[in-house]
């Protein structure tokens, strides 16, 4: 482990490293984990069905959402990219696993969309790369949940890197009983939890001051 201690990004990873690699979902050496989670892909999983996330449906239906760019982090198998982009978004989607973000793609070429590109990586590190905002939303269903508390930080700086001046940012996160997948309320303290001031479940995504 290299202890050269820099930069605030220094710190995380050092954090980062102190987790064993089977507990790791959110760095690139997660992605592993992930696939295997995804090879079976007739397991009755909620987000594995082709159906966008309800709050997001709700929220462009009702004209709360308008067009525009959209990043949505956590994608998997691509269902709420491509329920935006089939409305007209321009949609980048980004996912660790590489078997979800073949799956996407799979579900994307089947459905003829357009507008809708997947990205398979750390979103942390393509920041700026391959996920150039500005975004006019960040949707997120199912990914922050799975950061460990010190990564909160890269992610409010995600939001600050990519998010338009007066975006929206949609957030899904955290269940009861979700059966050892990392996304038990129990898992954390409200301490642990008021170091994300925008954490919690949305329905409707909030407005970022410009």
């Amino acid at each position: 482990m290299d202890r050269n201690i820099r930069t605030v990004d220094d710190v995380l990873a050092l954090l980062d490293g102190l987790f064993a690699p089977e507990a790791d979902r959110w760095t690139g050496r997660g992605g592993e984990w992930w696939d295997g989670f995804y090879a079976d892909r007739s397991r009755p999983v909620p987000f594995f069905v082709a159906k966008p996330d309800e709050n997001l449906a709700s929220c462009v239906e009702r004209g709360v959402i308008g067009g525009g760019r959209a990043l949505e982090l956590g994608c998997g198998p691509g269902r709420n990219a491509l329920y935006l982009a089939e409305r007209g978004f321009e949609v980048d989607a980004v996912d660790l696993s590489p078997a979800a973000v073949d799956w996407a793609r799979e579900r994307a070429r089947e459905a003829g969309a357009d507008g809708v590109r997947f990205h398979c990586g750390d979103a942390f590190a393509l920041a700026g790369t391959e996920l150039t905002g500005p975004y006019d939303l960040v949707f997120d269903s199912g990914c922050f949940h799975h950061l460990p508390p010190h990564r909160r930080i890269s992610y409010l700086a995600l939001l600050d890197d990519v998010l338009a001046p007066g975006g929206l940012f949609g957030l899904t996160c955290f269940a009861a009983g979700a059966g050892g997948m990392g996304s038990e309320l129990t898992r954390y303290t409200d301490a642990s939890c008021a170091a994300m001031p925008r954490s919690g479940t949305c329905s409707t995504p909030v407005p970022v001051p410009s």
